[in-house]
This record gives C-alpha cells, structure tokens and sequence, in this order.
C-alpha cells in the first residue's frame, strides 16, 4: 500500500482489517453474540472490561444508544485509559498480579454472567488473571484480542498463558504486533493503530448479533435508544424499570 495519502493508506488498511474479520471471525462473532443472548435469556448480566484503550471498546458497548442496556462496565481504578497520572501507570498495573481477582472479589460479577475482556496483546496479568478468575466463579468470558501475540511475544503472566487459553469464545481482531498500520522513511516509528477500529466493530456486530438472537426467540432484547430523538428518554426509562437490577451504571 504504497500509494495515496497517508490517511488514504490508513483506511484501506482499516478496511482491509474489518474485512478480514468479517469473512474470518464470522463463525466467532455468531458464537459471541449467542453466548450473550444465552446470558440474557438466562436471567444473567452482561460486563466490559479493557484496560488502556483497549477500554474505548468495553466503553463503546456500555449505556450506548443502540446498544444493549444490560452491558455493564467493568471497571480497574487507574487502567481504564488516561485516567490516572502519570499515564504511564496505568500500563504497569495491567502487570501486576493479584489485581483481578481483588476486582472481582469487589465486582457484582456472579455465575450465570458473561465478560466480554479486550486486551490488544493478551500478554500481561491483569486480563490473563481476570479470565481466569472469572470463570473459576462461573463466568462465561469473551475475550478479543489479537492471537498473534501470542506466537510473537512472550507472556507476562505466571501461568506462562494468555487471554485466548482462558475464554469461552475468541474474537480475534488480527492486529499485527506493534498496532500501527504505516511506515514512511521520514517518521522513525510506525503509526496510525487500528485496533479501536477493528474491536469496536467486532464488539458490536457481536452485540447485534444477540439482538437477533434473542428477537428470533420470541423475547425482546432490552435495547437502549438515542436520548435526543423523540420518545427515547422514556423508552430508556422503562427499560432501566424493567431491567434495574441487572443494571449497575445507574446504581
């Protein structure tokens, strides 16, 4: 992809990713958007964890117009992005063993949920020791990731495993190591990630894929609208009524 602008390089290498999951995920994407319309069936919650930007996608899930309200946040103080400083700690807590499980010990995660976990590389212990804990309690767990850290990268976990050997489903976003898709002889450093991109349209159309699922059993998936058309506040008021107590971002 040597031609065209930069930005005009960055999108085809964006689409060629959403592509390649589309046509190779697809099987993954049906299982995920089962297992959560399973959970929803089912009486269970739903949850969101990703720790640095691997969070813009759990967040992208989470109260979102269009989305499913049953999708709760999960959250780790001091991971979830830039929100600590210097930012530099954020990514040396994802290192830290022992923080998962004192995450979920404080959580309302319970058997019977599903954990959708993001973590680009899967390598370090914080979501490695979340799915490990989370289905040691019962938990189904999603995890997105890119598989290829694992065959290039070398684990940072104890277990000497990864997210992908502890989930019930995969999705796998196939972000080359690094996540940068440019190069160009003036800038010393690939750029231009599009792991966001990739995670966030795997997350949702394993989300619309549970809306469908769970229609076509004959039970209506408690979907959030947009606040700023007409009707929607109270179409979201009766399903937070209806739904309060698998609801945790309102509490």
């Amino acid at each position: 992809m040597s031609d065209g602008t930069p930005a005009d390089r960055f999108f085809d290498a964006a689409i060629g990713l959403l592509q390649r999951v589309r046509e190779e995920e697809a099987e993954h994407i049906d299982a995920a958007g089962a297992l959560l319309a399973d959970t929803v069936a089912a009486g269970g919650r739903l949850f969101a964890f990703g720790a640095g930007h691997s969070s813009l996608a759990a967040q992208d899930v989470v109260y979102r117009a269009g989305g499913l309200a049953l999708m709760n946040l999960l959250t780790v103080p001091g991971v979830v992005g830039v929100d600590v400083m210097p930012a530099t700690l954020g990514s040396a807590l994802e290192r830290v063993d022992g923080l998962a499980t004192a995450v979920l010990d404080s959580s309302p995660l319970r058997a019977g949920d599903t954990l959708v976990i993001i973590s680009l590389s899967g390598r370090n212990a914080l979501p490695v020791e979340m799915a490990m804990s989370a289905r040691a309690r019962g938990v189904k767990v999603i995890g997105v990731t890119s598989v290829a850290y694992a065959t290039e990268t070398t684990p940072r976990h104890s277990s000497g495993t990864y997210l992908k050997d502890h989930c019930d489903v995969v999705l796998d976003s196939k972000i080359a190591i690094g996540d940068a898709e440019l190069t160009l002889d003036t800038v010393p450093a690939p750029f231009a990630p599009a792991s966001t991109v990739v995670t966030s349209a795997l997350l949702q159309a394993a989300v619309a894929t549970a809306a469908a699922g769970l229609a076509a059993r004959g039970i209506e998936p408690p979907m959030l609208r947009s606040g700023n058309v007409d009707g929607g506040l109270a179409w979201n008021a009766r399903v937070f009524e209806e739904y309060g107590d698998r609801i945790f971002y309102r509490q």
